[in-house]
């Protein structure tokens, strides 16, 4: 499994270096026609998954993209190769996104993949049972992760900040192995990591994505020059994307069968991420892309990010946000 959603701006080092490699991207097969292929690149988590199905059952080629599709064992390396102009397009959160803007990347975000409603979670022992009950506790998460951003919020909404606990900085499969080894008192882990923290008798999550709606979602990311100079292909993958959705609903245990192999689990394991993870669909995008003031439209949810990471400094630089958001490929899609 990779180490999913790290946030951008402990990486924005490497940009204006060279990317020596795509640090474990495994490569797919390019589909399509003569041009020259998109490459495209994901990670470990429910709501990136259905791209292995659109390449699988061909959904790129049929829209006419030629695409090279990139596994990365690490979510880390990804957000690398795309800030570094390694990848044309990756799948990653919009935590991650604006960290990247902050330290000087040129990206768009064309779709909403999915919200995360369930599986980012703060999992404690037991006689552990509220967030405040973390107070002089030890808590580990990898730091830098939207997991580490899900620890902040939830302690800020106690009324408790980092100095309140003994943050432990571990690599998230590494922070849900000394869990389940009774090391720390509490993990911040996602999906499938909270099935290895869990296996910890007596263990449960205080906090959950659930509790802060709309305060993770994951996205479609595109270099800003691959819009300017083919805004064909860049619909092509979002019309891929909902085909690829399409096929999954009318097609559900071939899909399940695709995307559990993957991800390295059981059919049965994989389906019981579905709750923690909302797909959204064409209407949901288009709602989210909406200018708006609640954590459903984007741009409030942006901007909110953005002064957290500062303010928690998380990030330096607060992100400039106009010209982040391109929602015209979503609305072409618009019956």
């Amino acid at each position: 499994m990779t180490l999913r959603r790290t946030l951008a701006a402990v990486l924005i080092l490497a940009l204006g270096t060279a990317c020596a490699s795509t640090g474990g991207g495994q490569e797919g097969s390019a589909q399509g026609g003569d041009e020259e292929a998109i490459t495209l690149g994901f990670s470990a988590w429910p709501g990136w998954f259905p791209w292995q199905v659109a390449q699988e059952q061909g959904l790129f080629a049929k829209n006419g993209v030629k695409v090279e599709l990139k596994y990365f064992d690490s979510y880390t390396d990804s957000l690398t190769a795309l800030a570094t102009g390694n990848l044309d397009a990756n799948s990653q959160t919009l935590n991650d996104t604006l960290a990247s803007v902050s330290g000087g990347a040129r990206q768009k975000i064309v779709l909403v993949n999915d919200n995360s409603t369930g599986n980012d979670q703060i999992i404690a022992r037991p006689g552990i049972r509220t967030v405040a009950d973390l107070k002089g506790k030890t808590v580990a998460a990898e730091q830098g992760t939207v997991d580490h951003y899900l620890l902040l919020l939830a302690l800020r909404k106690a009324g408790l900040s980092e100095d309140d606990v003994t943050f432990k900085p571990l690599l998230t499969d590494a922070a849900a192995a000394a869990f389940k080894a009774g090391q720390v008192d509490a993990v911040g882990v996602f999906a499938p990591f909270t099935t290895t923290a869990l296996e910890l008798p007596g263990s449960t999550a205080i906090a959950t994505s659930r509790d802060f709606p709309g305060a993770i979602p994951d996205h479609l990311v595109v270099d800003a020059t691959l819009v300017a100079e083919r805004p064909e292909a860049v619909q092509a993958l979002v019309k891929t994307w909902f085909d690829t959705t399409a096929w999954i609903a009318a097609n559900r245990e071939a899909a399940v069968a695709i995307m559990a192999k993957r991800a390295g689990v059981t059919p049965e394991e994989y389906q019981a991420y579905d709750e923690g993870t909302t797909i959204f669909s064409l209407e949901d995008n288009l709602a989210a892309f909406a200018d708006g003031t609640t954590d459903a439209n984007l741009n409030h949810q942006a901007a909110n990010i953005a002064q957290f990471l500062v303010d928690s400094g998380l990030t330096d630089v607060k992100p400039e946000l106009d010209g982040l958001f391109e929602p015209r490929f979503v609305k072409g899609l618009k019956p």
